[in-house]
């Protein structure tokens, strides 16, 4: 079998934690934060795990991660 090549956006996007669930950072954290609360722009830096429904699709564009 071929290499599978990896999507190169998704490889700096994505990881993969050790049980294999994909870890991803969290949106709307670049600008216009002056009217987000405090509490609000905080609770962004923290990353999260994808949605079960789009997982398999990250997976598949880093299968090598």
């Amino acid at each position: 079998m071929p290499k599978i090549k990896t999507h190169s956006a998704s490889k700096k996007r994505f990881s993969l934690t050790g049980t294999g669930k994909v870890k991803r950072a969290k949106a709307f954290k670049r600008h216009i934060l002056t009217k987000k609360t405090t509490k609000r722009t905080r609770n962004l830096r923290k990353s999260t795990i994808v949605s079960d429904v789009n997982a398999a699709t990250v997976k598949m564009l880093i299968p090598y991660k």
